[in-house]
């Protein structure tokens, strides 16, 4: 039925095939579509398979959108999942269906639905509500339970597939001006909500006027961190081990903020020579650097901590003269994870104004696309051994 999908170019004809979807359910024919999946426990078990085709009927309130996936991006997370680092399957399956950044276009809505309408662009969110408090109230990526939801990383199948099906709350609306930036709405909900928390969290200041921030790593995260940075009026410093020049410090650079080579610089250098930062930000994936970022804070500054660690790595810290600076500091630090629909549309806002402060710079984000689903071999390999792909992404479909 997928390739009958793609097939047909009158919207007619396909709006008529996707009404008929929930008959076909319930009869005899069994309706499926294309999906890239892994066994989770099981190292590099990546791997095709055929997944039932979604309907609306799954969503009981009548506020079901179907989307068409055009395309998906896949990270240092998917990587770690296939190496069996964590994730787990969704109840009743042994497979995980992998793929937490969506872009994708609406083909059909329930009846209650009224965001979005057939023919929009939009991208979803990743984490879904359990039940404590903060779930219940919208904050799900907040949640105080140790049981959390992520599409594609835990206990739900992911969106690297040919369709999906969610509720209206999950489904956010991308402008069609921003379409050409697609699988970078989640991690720029990612940049949004660390830096929207360490603001949040500086209420306790009173008075809090950050000046200079650093940004620890020039992947995707810290690239559109920096992004969100310059766009509060911040002097920007955004490091990696890499010798310039190349992609990432001209993106850097192309927003106005300071690329620092570690291999020429350390981050210890770096503070005394322009003074520590007000604001922190760790997305290197390392949790050495991370902990060594304690040192280079300033008085009543925040750091805020993004990288998700999955190994066994054990680093020395000068802990008592941390101890002591921290304290007589007043010096904060924050973990943040995913996002909730408020980053989402806060970061499409930024990546917006971005756009028009910077053209053309975050597309250079956009290195290495993978066309098809059945390319996933070439995905997985990009992500393991090609250290100077900055973001790559599958060509799920065309529109």
């Amino acid at each position: 039925m997928h390739d009958l999908l793609a097939s047909l170019h009158d919207e007619t004809y396909k709006f008529a095939i996707l009404l008929v979807i929930p008959l076909i359910r319930t009869s005899n024919f069994d309706l499926t579509m294309k999906a890239i999946a892994v066994r989770p426990g099981t190292p590099n078990s990546v791997h095709e398979r055929d997944i039932p085709m979604p309907t609306l009927e799954i969503i009981p309130d009548g506020k079901g959108i179907l989307v068409k996936v055009l395309k998906v991006g896949v990270d240092a997370t998917d990587r770690e999942i296939n190496d069996a680092l964590y994730g787990n399957p969704p109840p009743g399956d042994d497979y995980l269906v992998l793929g937490h950044e969506s872009f994708g276009v609406v083909q059909a809505v329930g009846p209650n639905v009224r965001s979005v309408k057939p023919g929009d662009y939009v991208t979803a969110t990743v984490r879904r509500p359990g039940g404590s408090i903060y779930d219940q109230i919208g904050t799900y990526d907040m949640t105080s339970e140790e049981t959390y939801y992520e599409r594609g990383i835990n206990l739900l199948h992911g969106y690297l597939t040919e369709y999906f099906v969610d509720h209206e709350n999950y489904i956010v609306r991308v402008p069609k001006g921003l379409k050409h930036l697609h699988v970078l709405m989640e991690p720029m909900s990612c940049a949004a909500k660390a830096i929207q928390q360490a603001y949040e969290a500086q209420r306790r200041m009173k008075v809090w006027s950050p000046k200079r921030a650093f940004v620890l790593g020039a992947g995707q995260i810290g690239l559109l961190s920096t992004l969100v940075l310059r766009l509060k009026g911040l002097e920007v410093f955004t490091l990696a081990r890499a010798k310039g020049p190349h992609l990432k410090s001209s993106i850097v650079e192309g927003m106005e903020a300071t690329y620092v080579s570690t291999s020429e610089t350390t981050l210890e250098e770096l503070a005394k020579k322009v003074g520590k930062a007000d604001l922190i930000i760790d997305a290197t994936g390392s949790s050495s650097i991370a902990f060594n970022a304690m040192e280079a804070l300033g008085h009543n500054g925040v750091l805020v901590w993004t990288s998700i660690t999955g190994g066994k790595h054990v680093t020395e810290v000068r802990s008592d003269k941390i101890n002591i600076e921290w304290v007589l500091g007043n010096k904060l630090l924050v973990g943040s994870v995913n996002a909730n629909r408020e980053h989402f549309e806060s970061g499409i806002k930024d990546m917006a104004v971005g756009e028009v402060m910077y053209p053309s710079v975050l597309e250079k984000i956009l290195t290495n696309p993978v066309d098809g689903l059945s390319n996933y071999k070439e995905m997985m390999r990009l992500l393991v051994e090609d250290n100077s792909a900055l973001k790559v992404y599958v060509n799920v479909a065309d529109e």
